[in-house]
């Protein structure tokens, strides 16, 4: 016999949405109804397959960035809470699908990847709109989810290019230029790597940056670092790094 339960509530119950007295209520219901038993299990399933959308946690020396910017209460966390609740009713969508018709394996696997490439997709509009963020540290989040992005597209090494070369704190800008040594092997990320050179005035980004080319071996990197080297203000330890760089490249 087919339960005309609300199926909203089996996603609220997987997800622990439910209160204590909610989730009283919907369990003993859950005792008497194979139905519902059964959609609960394959919710389960499919949560398990998605997997949490982990937060990538931040450094505690780097909390005292945030009183270098503003960080608006309201928007803290924004877009984490919209990522949450779709994948909740997507997840809920899918399962009450796949529970009222016959289950096959292929179109369970397509249903996974279609959920998959959602999932996928959500993090990256995360990504691109906390690299926006006022906040430093939420910018640095912001980069930390390349590590939650199997395969990046044009947007996000775009983005990740300009926060390198134009975020105002250099912190951002050294975790950057570590999240695009994923990419080395990427041409255009090269390319905008070996041009970034004579744009960065900080000492500790023209270090890094000479450390990144010689791990690359990028040859390209010889000419913008002699030009780096005609500044007469550049870093005299940074000087004798990067002529050691040209040096070894050469």
């Amino acid at each position: 016999m087919k339960c005309d339960k609300d199926k909203g509530l089996i996603t609220d119950y997987v997800s622990r949405q439910m209160t204590e007295d909610e989730r009283s209520v919907f369990e003993s219901h859950l005792r008497q109804c194979v139905t519902c038993q059964d959609e609960v299990e394959e919710q389960k399933k499919i949560w398990n397959m998605l997997g949490d959308t982990p937060v990538p946690t931040i450094s505690s020396r780097l909390d005292e960035l945030d009183r270098f910017y503003i960080q608006p209460a309201e928007s803290r966390g924004l877009w984490l809470k919209i990522a949450a609740a779709f994948i909740l009713v997507i997840a809920g969508f899918a399962a009450g699908f796949m529970v009222n018709r016959p289950v096959i394996a292929y179109n369970n696997k397509q249903q996974v990847d279609s959920l998959s490439a959602q999932v996928h997709d959500m993090r990256q509009m995360i990504m691109l709109s906390l690299l926006e963020n006022p906040s430093a540290s939420e910018r640095i989040r912001g980069v930390s989810y390349t590590n939650e992005i199997s395969q990046v597209n044009t947007k996000i090494i775009d983005a990740l290019l300009t926060t390198l070369n134009n975020d105002p704190n250099v912190n951002v800008r050294l975790m950057t230029l570590d999240a695009l040594l994923h990419y080395a092997s990427n041409p255009v990320v090269r390319e905008g790597l070996v041009q970034s050179i004579v744009q960065q005035e900080s000492p500790l980004m023209q270090s890094a940056l000479a450390d990144a080319m010689l791990k690359m071996q990028e040859k390209r990197a010889v000419q913008p670092f002699k030009k780096l080297l005609e500044q007469k203000q550049i870093n005299v330890q940074v000087r004798t790094k990067i002529e050691q760089t040209i040096s070894r490249l050469t």
